[in-house]
Protein backbone atom coordinates (compact mmCIF):
# COMPACT_ATOMS: atom_id res chain seq x y z
CA UNK A 1 0.00 0.00 0.00
CA UNK A 2 2.76 2.59 0.69
CA UNK A 3 4.60 1.75 -2.50
CA UNK A 4 0.55 3.26 -4.06
CA UNK A 5 0.94 6.30 -1.59
CA UNK A 6 4.23 7.23 -3.30
CA UNK A 7 2.67 6.14 -6.68
CA UNK A 8 -0.33 8.92 -5.69
CA UNK A 9 2.04 11.75 -4.94
CA UNK A 10 4.19 10.76 -8.01
CA UNK A 11 1.00 11.06 -10.08
CA UNK A 12 -0.01 14.78 -8.33
CA UNK A 13 3.80 16.09 -8.77
CA UNK A 14 3.61 15.65 -12.33
CA UNK A 15 -0.45 16.62 -13.19
CA UNK A 16 -1.15 20.18 -12.78
CA UNK A 17 -4.52 19.68 -12.99
CA UNK A 18 -4.76 17.88 -9.90
CA UNK A 19 -2.17 20.26 -7.99
CA UNK A 20 -4.93 22.63 -8.92
CA UNK A 21 -7.81 20.48 -7.95
CA UNK A 22 -6.03 20.25 -4.80
CA UNK A 23 -5.44 23.79 -4.20
CA UNK A 24 -9.35 24.42 -4.71
CA UNK A 25 -10.67 22.03 -2.64
CA UNK A 26 -8.46 23.00 0.18
CA UNK A 27 -9.02 26.96 -0.07
CA UNK A 28 -13.01 25.88 -0.11
CA UNK A 29 -12.72 23.71 2.87
CA UNK A 30 -10.53 26.31 4.93
CA UNK A 31 -12.98 29.17 3.45
CA UNK A 32 -16.13 26.77 4.30
CA UNK A 33 -14.71 25.86 8.48
CA UNK A 34 -13.75 29.63 8.80
CA UNK A 35 -17.19 31.12 7.94
CA UNK A 36 -17.80 32.56 10.99
CA UNK A 37 -14.93 35.15 10.51
CA UNK A 38 -17.37 36.71 7.84
CA UNK A 39 -17.85 40.30 9.54
CA UNK A 40 -21.66 39.43 7.84
CA UNK A 41 -24.69 37.71 9.53
CA UNK A 42 -25.35 35.18 6.69
CA UNK A 43 -29.59 35.08 7.60
CA UNK A 44 -29.56 39.43 8.23
CA UNK A 45 -31.67 40.86 5.82
CA UNK A 46 -31.33 44.17 4.34
CA UNK A 47 -34.09 45.23 2.21
CA UNK A 48 -32.23 48.38 1.52
CA UNK A 49 -29.83 46.58 -0.23
CA UNK A 50 -31.35 44.03 -2.42
CA UNK A 51 -29.17 42.39 -4.96
CA UNK A 52 -26.42 44.67 -5.06
CA UNK A 53 -23.55 43.89 -7.52
CA UNK A 54 -20.20 42.40 -6.16
CA UNK A 55 -18.11 45.43 -4.48
CA UNK A 56 -15.23 45.48 -1.82
CA UNK A 57 -18.09 45.65 0.70
CA UNK A 58 -19.60 42.55 -1.11
CA UNK A 59 -17.24 40.48 -2.56
CA UNK A 60 -20.16 38.23 -3.99
CA UNK A 61 -22.74 41.04 -4.26
CA UNK A 62 -26.07 40.56 -2.15
CA UNK A 63 -28.84 38.73 -2.65
CA UNK A 64 -32.67 39.71 -3.64
CA UNK A 65 -33.05 39.91 0.87
CA UNK A 66 -29.65 42.24 1.08
CA UNK A 67 -28.00 39.43 2.33
CA UNK A 68 -24.21 38.98 2.34
CA UNK A 69 -23.62 36.65 -0.80
CA UNK A 70 -20.04 35.82 -0.24
CA UNK A 71 -21.44 34.62 3.46
CA UNK A 72 -24.15 32.89 2.43
CA UNK A 73 -21.63 31.01 0.02
CA UNK A 74 -19.31 30.43 2.66
CA UNK A 75 -22.04 28.64 4.71
CA UNK A 76 -23.65 26.98 2.18
CA UNK A 77 -20.05 25.51 1.55
CA UNK A 78 -19.88 23.66 4.93
CA UNK A 79 -23.43 22.30 3.73
CA UNK A 80 -22.23 20.86 0.31
CA UNK A 81 -19.20 19.56 1.39
CA UNK A 82 -20.44 17.73 4.54
CA UNK A 83 -23.13 16.73 2.85
CA UNK A 84 -21.39 15.35 -0.03
CA UNK A 85 -18.25 13.45 2.51
CA UNK A 86 -20.80 12.06 4.90
CA UNK A 87 -22.98 10.62 2.67
CA UNK A 88 -19.90 9.18 0.55
CA UNK A 89 -18.75 7.75 3.72
CA UNK A 90 -22.51 5.75 4.56
CA UNK A 91 -22.33 4.72 1.20
CA UNK A 92 -18.75 3.10 0.78
CA UNK A 93 -19.56 1.69 4.18
CA UNK A 94 -22.76 -0.15 2.96
CA UNK A 95 -21.34 -0.72 -0.42
CA UNK A 96 -17.98 -2.48 0.42
CA UNK A 97 -20.01 -4.26 3.91
CA UNK A 98 -22.48 -5.91 0.90
CA UNK A 99 -19.32 -6.45 -1.59
CA UNK A 100 -17.13 -8.43 0.24
CA UNK A 101 -19.60 -10.23 1.87
CA UNK A 102 -21.37 -10.95 -1.63
CA UNK A 103 -18.23 -11.85 -3.33
CA UNK A 104 -16.37 -13.73 -0.28
CA UNK A 105 -19.25 -15.74 0.30
CA UNK A 106 -20.91 -16.78 -2.81
CA UNK A 107 -23.57 -18.83 -3.71
CA UNK A 108 -27.62 -18.30 -2.53
CA UNK A 109 -26.21 -15.00 -0.21
CA UNK A 110 -23.97 -13.46 -3.14
CA UNK A 111 -27.46 -13.97 -5.54
CA UNK A 112 -29.70 -13.26 -3.09
CA UNK A 113 -27.45 -9.68 -2.38
CA UNK A 114 -26.85 -9.04 -6.49
CA UNK A 115 -30.32 -9.53 -7.19
CA UNK A 116 -31.35 -6.89 -4.88
CA UNK A 117 -28.69 -4.82 -6.17
CA UNK A 118 -29.64 -5.19 -10.01
CA UNK A 119 -33.25 -4.09 -9.12
CA UNK A 120 -32.43 -1.22 -7.01
CA UNK A 121 -30.26 0.10 -9.71
CA UNK A 122 -32.99 -0.37 -12.27
CA UNK A 123 -35.33 1.77 -10.82
CA UNK A 124 -34.73 5.79 -12.04
CA UNK A 125 -32.60 7.68 -9.66
CA UNK A 126 -34.97 10.31 -10.05
CA UNK A 127 -37.92 8.72 -9.30
CA UNK A 128 -36.59 7.39 -5.80
CA UNK A 129 -35.99 10.86 -4.97
CA UNK A 130 -39.55 11.98 -5.21
CA UNK A 131 -40.65 8.88 -3.30
CA UNK A 132 -38.05 9.08 -0.57
CA UNK A 133 -38.68 13.01 -0.60
CA UNK A 134 -42.34 12.40 -0.21
CA UNK A 135 -41.92 10.38 2.99
CA UNK A 136 -39.22 12.28 4.84
CA UNK A 137 -38.90 15.98 5.56
CA UNK A 138 -36.52 17.83 3.63
CA UNK A 139 -33.04 18.36 5.99
CA UNK A 140 -29.75 18.03 5.78
CA UNK A 141 -29.93 14.34 7.68
CA UNK A 142 -32.32 13.27 5.25
CA UNK A 143 -30.49 14.29 2.55
CA UNK A 144 -27.56 12.65 3.26
CA UNK A 145 -29.83 9.39 4.15
CA UNK A 146 -31.44 9.61 0.46
CA UNK A 147 -28.09 10.10 -1.30
CA UNK A 148 -26.33 7.26 1.03
CA UNK A 149 -29.10 4.83 0.03
CA UNK A 150 -28.54 6.06 -4.30
CA UNK A 151 -25.21 5.35 -4.57
CA UNK A 152 -24.07 2.52 -2.77
CA UNK A 153 -24.71 -0.27 -5.33
CA UNK A 154 -22.50 0.82 -7.63
CA UNK A 155 -19.62 0.98 -4.73
CA UNK A 156 -21.01 -2.77 -4.07
CA UNK A 157 -20.50 -4.17 -7.37
CA UNK A 158 -17.25 -3.11 -7.31
CA UNK A 159 -15.89 -4.33 -4.31
CA UNK A 160 -17.32 -7.67 -4.97
CA UNK A 161 -15.46 -7.93 -8.10
CA UNK A 162 -12.46 -7.37 -6.47
CA UNK A 163 -13.69 -9.81 -3.26
CA UNK A 164 -13.64 -12.85 -6.11
CA UNK A 165 -10.14 -11.92 -7.12
CA UNK A 166 -8.77 -11.57 -4.03
CA UNK A 167 -10.16 -14.55 -1.94
CA UNK A 168 -8.51 -16.61 -4.58
CA UNK A 169 -4.99 -15.29 -3.67
CA UNK A 170 -2.49 -17.65 -1.71
CA UNK A 171 -2.36 -15.62 1.73
CA UNK A 172 -5.90 -15.43 1.79
CA UNK A 173 -6.17 -19.96 0.57
CA UNK A 174 -3.49 -20.20 3.31
CA UNK A 175 -6.01 -18.03 5.52
CA UNK A 176 -9.13 -20.44 5.37
CA UNK A 177 -6.80 -23.86 5.29
CA UNK A 178 -5.84 -22.82 8.66
CA UNK A 179 -9.12 -22.37 9.85
CA UNK A 180 -9.13 -18.10 10.82
CA UNK A 181 -12.31 -17.38 11.08
CA UNK A 182 -14.53 -15.22 7.98
CA UNK A 183 -14.69 -11.97 9.66
CA UNK A 184 -10.90 -12.19 10.41
CA UNK A 185 -10.10 -12.85 6.91
CA UNK A 186 -12.09 -10.40 5.60
CA UNK A 187 -10.86 -7.76 7.98
CA UNK A 188 -7.01 -8.40 7.93
CA UNK A 189 -7.16 -9.76 4.13
CA UNK A 190 -10.23 -9.34 2.00
CA UNK A 191 -10.07 -5.33 3.45
CA UNK A 192 -6.77 -4.49 2.69
CA UNK A 193 -6.77 -6.02 -1.19
CA UNK A 194 -9.83 -4.04 -2.43
CA UNK A 195 -8.93 -0.58 -0.44
CA UNK A 196 -7.41 0.78 -3.59
CA UNK A 197 -10.97 0.19 -5.37
CA UNK A 198 -12.70 1.74 -2.78
CA UNK A 199 -10.43 4.92 -2.28
CA UNK A 200 -11.15 5.66 -5.99
CA UNK A 201 -14.69 4.87 -6.02
CA UNK A 202 -15.40 7.26 -2.67
CA UNK A 203 -13.37 10.13 -3.94
CA UNK A 204 -15.81 9.79 -6.98
CA UNK A 205 -18.80 9.33 -5.06
CA UNK A 206 -18.36 12.59 -3.15
CA UNK A 207 -18.45 14.77 -6.35
CA UNK A 208 -21.65 12.42 -7.18
CA UNK A 209 -22.99 13.26 -3.51
CA UNK A 210 -22.17 17.04 -4.12
CA UNK A 211 -23.82 17.27 -7.31
CA UNK A 212 -26.93 15.07 -6.12
CA UNK A 213 -27.53 17.50 -2.75
CA UNK A 214 -27.01 20.40 -5.45
CA UNK A 215 -30.17 18.61 -7.81
CA UNK A 216 -32.32 18.34 -4.70
CA UNK A 217 -31.70 21.83 -3.36
CA UNK A 218 -32.14 23.15 -7.15
CA UNK A 219 -35.51 21.06 -7.25
CA UNK A 220 -36.68 23.17 -3.32
CA UNK A 221 -36.42 19.35 -2.14
CA UNK A 222 -33.17 19.86 -0.26
CA UNK A 223 -31.83 22.72 2.64
CA UNK A 224 -34.54 24.75 3.33
CA UNK A 225 -34.56 28.59 4.18
CA UNK A 226 -33.02 30.25 5.69
CA UNK A 227 -29.81 27.84 5.78
CA UNK A 228 -28.08 27.91 2.22
CA UNK A 229 -26.11 24.86 0.12
CA UNK A 230 -24.80 25.96 -3.33
CA UNK A 231 -28.08 24.13 -4.52
CA UNK A 232 -30.71 26.15 -2.69
CA UNK A 233 -28.72 29.48 -3.83
CA UNK A 234 -28.37 28.51 -6.85
CA UNK A 235 -32.11 27.47 -6.52
CA UNK A 236 -33.20 30.86 -5.55
CA UNK A 237 -31.27 33.00 -8.56
CA UNK A 238 -34.16 31.48 -11.27
CA UNK A 239 -35.90 34.59 -10.68
CA UNK A 240 -32.97 36.87 -11.12
CA UNK A 241 -30.97 35.63 -13.87
CA UNK A 242 -32.14 38.82 -16.04
CA UNK A 243 -31.07 41.53 -13.52
CA UNK A 244 -28.73 39.74 -11.35
CA UNK A 245 -27.13 36.81 -12.70
CA UNK A 246 -24.07 37.05 -10.33
CA UNK A 247 -26.74 35.63 -7.85
CA UNK A 248 -26.45 32.28 -9.93
CA UNK A 249 -23.15 32.58 -11.49
CA UNK A 250 -20.99 32.38 -7.82
CA UNK A 251 -22.56 29.22 -6.85
CA UNK A 252 -22.78 27.37 -9.82
CA UNK A 253 -18.95 28.27 -10.42
CA UNK A 254 -18.08 26.68 -6.95
CA UNK A 255 -20.16 23.79 -7.86
CA UNK A 256 -18.46 23.39 -11.71
CA UNK A 257 -15.27 23.61 -9.31
CA UNK A 258 -15.88 20.98 -6.66
CA UNK A 259 -17.07 18.37 -9.17
CA UNK A 260 -14.19 19.31 -11.41
CA UNK A 261 -11.81 18.55 -8.25
CA UNK A 262 -12.89 15.48 -7.49
CA UNK A 263 -13.25 13.80 -10.29
CA UNK A 264 -9.54 15.09 -11.13
CA UNK A 265 -8.40 13.24 -8.30
CA UNK A 266 -10.62 10.39 -8.84
CA UNK A 267 -8.48 10.04 -11.83
CA UNK A 268 -5.29 9.99 -10.17
CA UNK A 269 -5.91 7.74 -7.68
CA UNK A 270 -7.31 5.53 -10.24
CA UNK A 271 -3.96 5.59 -12.59
CA UNK A 272 -1.88 5.10 -9.53
CA UNK A 273 -3.68 2.29 -8.42
CA UNK A 274 -4.10 0.71 -11.79
CA UNK A 275 -2.42 -2.89 -11.70
CA UNK A 276 0.31 -3.27 -14.84
CA UNK A 277 0.39 0.87 -15.38
CA UNK A 278 4.00 2.04 -16.19
CA UNK A 279 4.96 3.94 -13.35
CA UNK A 280 8.09 5.60 -14.51
CA UNK A 281 6.35 7.20 -17.13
Amino acid sequence: MSRRWQQVRHQLRRNRPAQFSLFVLFIFIVAALCAGLSPYDPDQMALGARTLPPDGAHWFGTDEYGRDYFTRALYGGQISLMVGCLAMVFSTLIGTLVGTLSGYFGGWLDNLMMRAVDILMAIPAFFLLLVLNAYLKPGVDNIIMIISLLTWMNMSRLVRAETLSVKEREYVLYARASGEHPLRIILRHIIPGVLPTIIVAATLNIASAILMESTLSFLGLGVQAPAASWGSMLNNAQSYIGEASWLAMFPGILILLTMFSFNVLGDVFRTAFEPGANRDE
